[in-house]
């Protein structure tokens, strides 16, 4: 009876308001939900994460998040709860008006002042009856943020203007209602309103609006104060395309990049990024005196041909793709594990390795990629896996609700998904902790995938452009799916791959996270990522091409030592950034330093941490530096972060003493030797840092063989000790 009455009341008073001007909805009458009401709720707050947007609600009344779903709030306000939250007879006693300038207690807060002009939009609706915005009303079709680009001097600020454009061709200044956010707020923030403030540190930053689910972009610059002459960057050495587009990129804000790392330097970082282990002494020493220009070149082209290339780079896509063999299997992750290696040791070109893998079928037992399928089992599962994997886009969001940070919503992540819909298996499924059973994955005749929302079957389709599915309808639809991720025209394949690789040489990514390529999260360098995927495309996505070409620059050769034009920068490269080493790669150094081989389980003696095939084997040391946890779902990306029980580690380790004082270890075998004390310092320094050691370190180090009580096992088992706990051990810069 109650909402009988009020609707009548409603309509009456939507009679008498129709003439009403819609205060803040520019020359329209009338208010709508989509249209006007649903932005306000999204630009107050309402329906964020933290309020009534979270996956439950708040306080029993929930919106969807960022309004992703009109049709749902709209029922959640006018009707959910006999319609208690509008009252469309005195529209300002509604719950919602109420709650919302917290004349009754709302816990948050006050969202919208009495008069003001979101306040008169929402009563007005209210009051019109609770319109929905008509199905044939103009849709947004784009919105533009003013300026796209400006250059400011530290501390300066101006405003961003947000224009919304309809598909009837009308504009709108929506700058009140769009949501602003920086990408690197420590450089350049932004308010509510859109006001946009440079701070102390020079650099760049994306300032994004968003409206409607739609994003616009303005570029923010704050170059370093103080001018450098043009000619400073024109002599930087160009070794190749690298140098050139980042050498722009640091004029552009007043950078200047360090100078070149010494050869010991070069020589370790090179050994350790290509092969994941250091140099031996013997290596070293010849490097060293060798004088020729083209040396570098030739080490790179040595490294990769090394064995050890293919367990390096295996071991970091392991980390992507590895499963928990108590899952799926012990025999299906360690045949994962050897089709991974052999596809390094071939150079196996990446386009290939891909689509092996997303249209992988046959035998967990014998066809390594179809492992990656027995552990995912859903195509809601295997979709967002390979999105970020292979194209660098996030889609779990999307998996519930329109993504917050891109235009990705429910329906496209369930089309993406319905690529997977259709694969079969055959055998006796997963029964953890046990699951050692063999099992076929092949394409079935049939499956399908259903819109949570609306039920609705959907057809497979790519999240941008097409991709044909060609004559045969009873054609694997994954097989179309990896033709279209490889083409070369597809923006995003190229670029994460690149962007991944970089990051891995240079100590952080062009784009960071390294897998989030999106317009709100943008390239610290363009250009420079554009570049390297088009070379990568034309070298037919050689890997060993990318990594050469890197190392082959003169940025990746430059010193990671700071001066007072690039002291602040952490993001342009015009330095080398640190990195801890890998927990494998440490370990295996530590061997190799105390000459003393480490044994692991399910391995054969003298297995080297790069070739473990699990993380299930037990290391303290490799759980101590950070490999996976062996439970978490892949991808994993490891965080390089150092911590006190790293340091403590080191330091203390039973297993580091054992291995120091070993009876067949190097210190050892240097203690009985004919050496003199000079040459086993030179000789720990060169295993330790690929270098010898200065004035002073060496006279120090000889200082521990001298006096009549000096013990010359114990001094070279103390000078070994201490250089593997020293931060130029554990880095590699």
């Amino acid at each position: 009876m109650r909402q009988g009455i009020l609707g009548l009341l409603g309509s009456l008073i939507a009679v008498v308001a129709a003439g009403l001007p819609a205060l803040g909805a520019g020359k329209r009458a009338a208010v709508t939900f989509e249209r006007d009401i649903e932005p306000i709720l999204t630009r107050a707050g309402c329906n964020a994460g933290a309020c009534h947007g979270k996956a439950r609600g708040q306080n029993g009344f929930a919106l969807s998040l960022l309004g992703f779903d009109p049709a749902f709030d709209h029922d959640a306000i006018v009707r959910e709860g006999r319609g208690r939250r509008v009252f469309p007879a005195v529209p300002e006693e509604s719950l919602l008006l109420r709650k919302a300038t917290a004349r009754v207690p709302h816990g948050g807060g006050p969202r919208l002042q009495p008069g003001s002009p979101w306040y008169e939009v929402v009563r007005q609706w209210i009051a019109t009856g609770m319109p929905h915005t008509p199905s044939d009303a103009p849709r947004l079709a784009r919105i533009a943020v003013a300026p796209t680009e400006r250059t400011l001097a530290r501390g300066a600020s101006f405003p961003l203007k947000v224009t919304a454009t309809w598909t009837d061709g009308t504009t709108e200044d929506v700058t009140a209602l769009a949501a602003f956010a920086s990408s690197e707020s420590a450089m350049v923030g932004v308010d509510a309103d859109g006001r946009v403030l440079a701070g102390p540190i020079p650099g760049e930053a994306t300032i994004s609006a968003r409206f409607g689910g739609l994003f616009a972009h303005c570029d923010v610059t704050i170059p370093l104060p103080g001018s450098v002459p043009a000619a400073r960057y024109e002599a930087l050495p160009r070794a190749n395309f690298i140098d050139g587009l980042v050498w722009a990129k640091l004029r552009k804000l007043g950078l200047l990049p360090s100078a070149p790392a010494a050869d010991a330097t070069y020589l370790r970082r090179a050994y350790l990024d290509v092969i994941g282990r250091l140099p031996s002494p013997d290596e070293a020493r010849d490097f060293l005196a060798d004088t020729s220009p083209q040396k570098r070149a030739r080490l790179a082209d040595r490294l990769l041909d090394r064995p050890e290339y293919a367990d390096h780079w295996a071991n970091k896509w392991m980390d992507l793709l590895r499963p928990n063999p108590y899952r799926v299997g012990i025999k299906a992750v360690l045949n994962l594990d050897g089709w991974i290696r052999e596809a390094f040791r071939r150079n196996l070109p990446y386009d290939q390795f891909v689509r092996q893998i997303v249209t992988a079928r046959g035998s967990t037992f014998e066809q390594g990629p179809a492992t990656i399928y027995r552990d995912r089992r859903e195509p809601d599962e295997i979709a967002p896996m390979v999105s970020q994997l292979f194209l660098g886009i996030r889609l779990e969001c999307a998996k519930c609700h329109h993504h917050p940070f891109e235009s990705w919503d429910q329906a496209q992540f369930y089309e993406f998904a319905a690529y997977f819909a259709r694969i079969g298996r055959k055998g006796t499924g997963l029964s953890p902790p046990i699951s050692g059973s063999e099992e076929l994955i092949y394409s079935g005749q049939s499956g399908s995938v259903k819109h949570p929302l609306t039920g609705k079957v959907l057809a497979p389709k790519p999240l941008y452009g097409s991709a044909p599915r060609g004559e045969d309808p009873d054609a694997d639809p994954r097989e179309a799916l990896a033709r279209w991720m490889t083409a070369p025209d597809n923006p995003y394949f190229a670029r994460v791959i690149v962007n991944r690789v970089w990051a891995e040489l240079l100590g952080r990514g062009i784009v960071e996270p390294v897998d989030d390529l999106r317009a709100t999260n943008p390239p610290s360098n363009g250009p420079l990522l554009d570049a390297l995927a088009d070379d990568f495309r034309r070298h037919e996505y050689d890997l060993k091409h990318l990594i050469r070409t890197i190392l082959g620059s003169s940025v990746y050769a430059l010193s990671s030592e700071p001066h007072e034009r690039n002291l602040a920068d952490g993001r342009n490269f015009s330095r080398h950034y640190r990195q801890r080493l890998r927990a494998e790669v440490l370990l295996d150094a530590v061997s190799d330093v105390t000459g003393v081989p480490d044994t692991f389980a399910a391995a054969p003696p003298g297995s080297r941490a790069l070739a473990i095939w699990t993380h299930r084997v037990p290391s303290l040391f490799l759980d101590t530096f950070g490999r996976p946890d062996p439970n978490q779902d892949p991808p994993c990306e490891r965080t390089s972060e150092t911590s006190v029980v790293q340091a403590l580690h080191l330091m203390n380790s039973p297993e580091l003493q054992r291995k120091i004082t070993s009876e067949t270890g190097r210190a050892a075998r240097l203690a009985r030797s004919k050496a003199s004390p000079r040459a086993i310092v030179e000789e720990l320094y060169l295993l330790a840092y690929s270098r010898f050691p200065t004035t002073e370190e060496r006279e120090v180090g000889e200082s521990l063989f001298d006096g009549p009580k000096a013990d010359r096992r114990a001094a070279v088992e103390d000078l070994m000790w201490a250089l593997m706990n020293s931060a130029e051990f554990v880095f590699k810069d």
